[in-house]
């Protein structure tokens, strides 16, 4: 059965990792261009070895390539702002858009949360990379217990954050935090990222905090512990850093959170770390590499999709 073709824009870092995943792992889709605005650019020099098709000069040199016609699947990883300027001329000509910026056109998607309810969308974002690690996690509190509040730190190093994910931090907070709702299931989300300049590099770690009523406490930690290894089969560096952890609150000792008010109920704490497979990046840039590693893991799923449908592009 012909594959998908698919084409990457955004030949930096995170582009680049994308792209090596879909050459050294195929599956359901043919990566075929590479599309960057710097002719001198790795990424594209890279894409060139490997026999795919590339372009300098942007979304309009993309159209130019033979290829475009025939084009099925567009992964973006620029920013938030030149996608809205990509995404209106990939719909206009039929492309379905796997958003890897904080943009948020589309629906929120994380893989082993949601993505079976969004296979026929024209766009899904892929949130954050401390989304894609951390809302599976509150998501499956969410499946056992009422979320009221869910809170996520991100700490990833500041070597793996380049120009575009510093040019994002504003909109990654906002998207993460409106996902930890839409997605994670809870009531008020909150996000935070931490740039960490240590020396040699930390492998990103992320802390997710909880307040819920009902579902005890095994059937919140097992409920996470199946979780993580839905994760684990697309991000075999994803893991638990130690044991979920429960403090409880009732109505002789509250929890009080500053713009939220009174709370009673379970505090689940849960400590995750993310190593990145070095396909292109080093392995302390888990962050990255689970952005690129769901984003993979969706576009096969939609390829997999448009070819059942017998709709290849």
């Amino acid at each position: 059965m012909t594959k998908v073709k698919a084409v990457i824009i955004g030949s930096g870092n995170i582009g680049t990792d994308l792209m090596m995943k879909m050459i050294k792992y195929p599956q359901n889709m043919e990566l075929v261009a590479v599309v960057g605005i710097d002719p001198d650019s790795e990424g594209l020099a890279m894409a060139r070895s490997h026999g795919v098709a590339t372009t300098h000069e942007g979304i309009e040199g993309l159209k130019k390539l033979p290829c475009y016609k025939d084009i099925g699947i567009a992964f973006d990883a620029t920013s938030a702002y030149a996608h809205k300027l990509h995404d209106a001329a990939l719909r206009a000509d039929g492309i379905q858009v796997v958003d890897l910026t904080p943009a948020a056109i589309g629906p929120f998607t994380v893989p082993p949360v949601n993505m079976e309810a969004h296979l026929d969308q024209p766009n899904v974002n892929m949130v954050t990379c401390g989304g894609q690690a951390t809302i599976p996690m509150v998501a499956a509190v969410s499946q056992v217990a009422t979320v009221h509040y869910a809170e996520i730190i991100a700490s990833v190093s500041s070597r793996s954050a380049g120009p575009g994910t510093r040019a994002n931090i504003d909109e990654f907070t906002r998207t993460t935090a409106r996902a930890i709702e839409a997605v994670g299931g809870a009531t008020v989300g909150k996000a935070i990222i931490i740039l960490n300049p240590a020396e040699p590099p930390m492998i990103m770690r992320d802390t997710v905090f909880t307040l819920s009523e009902g579902g005890s406490e095994d059937a919140i930690r097992a409920s996470v512990e199946a979780m993580v290894k839905k994760v684990q089969a697309y991000v075999p560096g994803y893991r638990l850093k130690q044991e979920v952890q429960f403090e409880r609150f009732g109505d002789n000792n509250p929890l009080t959170i500053p713009g939220q008010g009174v709370f009673t109920g379970v505090k689940t704490s849960i400590f995750l770390e993310v190593e990145g497979a070095g396909d292109y990046l080093p392995p302390y840039s888990g962050n990255l590499d689970i952005m690129t590693a769901a984003a993979k893991a969706t576009g096969e799923l939609l390829a997999a999709r448009r070819m059942a449908a017998g709709t290849e592009n």
